[in-house]
């Protein structure tokens, strides 16, 4: 605080100086309005930190701070000054135009940083730029020379605000060569301005390896000038992109772009699999392609010249037709077929699949596949591997491509203890100390959370110990390494995988700044006049469709009021103050429910409703509109579908404390009902939830029901206790969302 009222008062003074100097100096009435402007401009920045004090506090570093403060008031002021004594700059037209680049510029810097596209700590050199630029020359210096040394965020401020420079067009020209070398997934969308430029064509090739699909979509538009620009390119894998376009599902080519430009593959040889529509296609040999080109890909990838093949990642790439295919062609028939006994028929569609190829749509299709699907897939993987061939063998033969994934999903499904007996003692504990291992790189949080998620469901303590001692070594040699970033992991998943241990008394509120996990507050729920809010989304396919009624039908007329609207439902109880409000499942086809949900939203918040409770009803691929909609306010989350790390990170960065209910299959409504009559009952009641006490009796419910079926499906529900994936981001996102906020006070 001392730091910030001297920094205030030299600050001032510098200010006063310069305006007591400035006394001196006669300003035209004609130019006065563009002086004040730029005053104008001067406060709005100053104003970024939330105060208007002569000190922009936009770091944690103080001397940054008091830098940038004094680039903002004293020079700026000085350069007002400049501008008026400047006799390189007579004509009072030229000083005006000087003094709007001022006021544009200190604008741009305000709004580039409001989005967090230019570092504060930038702004003196940019100053100190405006200053060359302004007194130094005249009216008809160039920019360009000067964009072509500051950074683009800084280059993108200057050409902004000087459009009527001479060397505007030149600046600009340099500029988006740059951007667009940076940003590659923008060239298409702006190419159209720079098409007659020497570089156009470099760019689309470099457009074309970053997004082959956006090149392709364009390509079919010829007599665009996107479309003649990618016509007119010979580089090979523009003009087999083009070529493509004129055939039958070109987009099922993608994945194979590499190989086609390697000569490996051939156009007709793959036409002759992937056939013309749905006819002559073959499903079987298109995917047994997809993962041996999987396989060679991600060979290159983690090769330490980190070679990354054309297409094997975006939209239709390699990845994403894996994992379709897998989802479509395999998981979806054996899912189908849930209920037949006759495991001939039920698992009939990967009859013809090898080991590698039912690893690999294991790990592609672990957000749709059921828990009987999977130990059946998983049974015949290994069967096939043979008696002489041993697991690890098959973990080579992929190059561990997903294996933590793979790992992570034995263990939910209780699997983990066969794969690692069937092979030697040694090298399964050198398997599970690369489970843990190199967790802290910076695209390693998933990986990080597969890691919490597969300790949660292990049941051995000799093997749980060895992944603690794993922990440990890593956390260890982070901080050896003075890596901040890995030694936050490595000590959040000990903190969190000690906690899930009751005899170890570990306190993971105080260690982590989270709050509680094994139980929830109704108080937590209730909103200022005592009310639970909940809101339901629903979905208008087949599903949604058929299991709506039965949700009704779960608040008796005795116990609740229903309120029929035409697009919603409103629910309240008459004993307690439980409010729940759910969309209707209209036509999805015509994007009704989707209406729907907007339109109860909008109604909630003017009526003043903020739901703590958030329901999702439907299938995982509806998930992401129920995350894009949910209310910051949730505190509690049951999805009715799986809840893999893309979605309970999402979920957290929205509602950074919400208790999780997911599921490792698709979401029963015979559970989902009971998970919701229990919930109601507490809240009528004024108790707190303990997840515990409510998992046991819910089982004892299903046991006693002897519906082999609903329980399995049961057992693949996980409590916010156990989710210990969601524990290890609700953590992880604290602590760094803390360090960010921090400032110098």
């Amino acid at each position: 605080m001392r730091i910030r009222i001297a920094l205030y008062v030299l600050l001032c003074l510098s200010a006063h100086h310069v305006l007591a100097a400035s006394d001196t100096l006669k300003i035209p009435i004609q130019r006065q309005y563009f002086h004040d402007k730029v005053d104008a401009e001067q406060r709005l920045c100053d104003k970024l930190d939330g105060r208007e004090d002569s000190l922009m506090v936009l770091t944690d570093d103080a001397l940054i701070n008091r830098e940038v403060s004094d680039r903002l008031y004293r020079k700026v002021n000085e350069l007002q000054e400049n501008i008026e004594r400047n006799p390189r700059v007579p004509a009072s037209s030229d000083k005006i135009r000087q003094l709007t680049g001022l006021e544009n510029t200190l604008r741009q810097f305000r709004l580039q940083w409001k989005a967090r596209a230019v570092s504060p700590a930038l702004f003196p050199d940019l100053i100190a730029c405006l200053d060359t630029l302004l007194i130094a020359g005249d009216m008809n210096t160039s920019i360009e020379p000067f964009v072509r040394t500051l950074p683009l965020s800084l280059a993108d401020i200057l050409v902004r605000s000087f459009p009527e420079n001479p060397g505007w067009k030149d600046a600009q020209r340099y500029l988006y060569f740059q951007q667009s070398v940076l940003y590659p997934d923008k060239i298409m969308s702006t190419i159209r301005s720079f098409k007659d430029e020497p570089f156009a064509d470099s760019l689309i090739v470099r457009a074309a390896r970053h997004n082959p699909s956006l090149v392709f979509t364009y390509a079919q538009s010829p007599g665009s000038p996107e479309g003649s620009l990618i016509h007119k390119n010979k580089h090979p894998l523009v003009k087999t992109l083009v070529i493509l376009t004129e055939l039958d599902n070109g987009l099922m080519y993608f994945p194979f772009l590499d190989e086609i430009l390697s000569g490996k593959k051939s156009i007709p040889q793959l036409k002759k699999v992937i056939g013309d529509g749905e006819r002559q296609y073959d499903s079987v040999t298109y995917y047994k392609w997809l993962v041996q080109t999987e396989i060679a890909y991600f060979s290159r990838l983690s090769s330490l010249q980190r070679d990354t093949p054309v297409a094997m990642f975006g939209p239709n790439g390699l990845r994403q037709a894996l994992k379709e295919r897998a989802i479509r062609h395999f998981i979806k028939p054996i899912n189908e077929l849930h209920d037949q006994n006759n495991l001939n028929v039920r698992m009939k569609a990967i009859d013809s699949l090898n080991p590698a190829e039912l690893y690999f749509m294991i790990v592609m299709g672990e957000q749709e596949i059921f828990t009987s699907s999977y130990k059946h897939s998983f049974n015949r993987m290994l069967q096939r591997m043979g008696t002489n061939i041993k697991p690890d063998s098959l973990l080579l033969q992929v190059h561990f491509d997903y294996f933590r994934k793979f790992i992570k999903m034995a263990s939910n499904y209780n699997k983990l203890d066969t794969f690692l007996k069937a092979m030697p003692p040694a090298y399964s504990e050198k398997l599970m100390r690369a489970f843990v291992a190199n967790l802290d790189g910076p695209d390693n949080l998933e990986d990080a959370t597969d890691v919490a998620d597969a300790y949660s469901s292990i049941s051995q303590p000799a093997l749980q110990q060895k992944i603690l001692q794993y922990v440990e070594e890593n956390k260890w040699r982070c901080t050896a390494e003075n890596n901040e970033s890995g030694r936050l992991i490595y000590s959040l998943l000990k903190h969190i995988f000690l906690s899930a241990d009751t005899t170890q008394q570990i306190d993971l509120q105080q260690l982590t700044g989270i709050p509680p996990v094994s139980e929830i507050a109704i108080s937590s729920l209730q909103d200022n006049q005592g009310r639970v809010v909940q809101q339901v989304f629903f979905y208008g396919d087949e599903d949604g469709l058929s299991i709506f009624p039965a949700f009704l039908n779960s608040f008796p007329a005795a116990e609740w009021t229903t309120v029929k609207k035409p697009e919603w439902v409103e629910i309240k109880s008459k004993k307690g103050n439980i409010w729940v409000f759910a969309n209707l499942p209209l036509d999805y086809n015509n994007n009704l429910d989707d209406s729907a949900q907007a339109h109860l939203i909008e109604y909630m918040t003017e009526t003043g409703l903020t739901p703590t409770v958030v329901i999702h009803r439907g299938h995982s691929y509806w998930l992401p509109g129920t995350i894009r909609r949910m209310a910051s306010s949730a505190r509690l989350v049951l999805l009715g579908s799986c809840g893999g790390y893309k979605n309970l990170n999402q979920i957290l960065r929205i509602a950074p404390e919400a208790h999780i209910i997911s599921t490792k299959e698709i979401g029963a409504g015979d559970i989902n009902r009971p998970i919701i009559n229990y919930m109601n009952s507490a809240f009528l009641n004024g108790k707190n939830i303990r997840w515990k006490e409510m998992w046991k009796r819910l089982t004892l419910q299903f046991q006693a029901e002897k519906n082999r079926t609903l329980l399995e499906s049961w057992e693949s529900y996980v409590p916010p206790y156990k989710n210990l994936g969601a524990i290890f981001l609700m953590a992880y996102n604290k602590r760094t969302s803390n360090l960010q906020q921090l400032f110098v006070e």
